[in-house]
């Protein structure tokens, strides 16, 4: 780890853990202001599209195999 002389000096001189992550949760905050957002989906469908269909089509097997059981 690299030598940091501003960091908080605990007993003995030994690094602040405290020190760090406060210098790394600044860090990060200084990142955060620069994301852009993410772009909205306009599909509107999405996956529910998919499970819907799939829905489907194992009801209409589900009835297929039980009417030719029947039969």
């Amino acid at each position: 780890m690299a030598h940091n002389p501003q960091a908080p000096q605990g007993p003995e001189g030994t690094p602040d853990p405290a020190g760090s992550t406060q210098m790394f949760r600044a860090f990060v905050d200084e990142g955060g202001s620069q994301r852009r957002p993410e772009p909205v989906s306009t599909s509107g469908g999405g996956p529910r599209v998919g499970v819907i269909v799939g829905v489907v089509v194992a009801v209409i097997v589900v009835a297929a195999v039980a009417w030719l059981a029947l039969a």
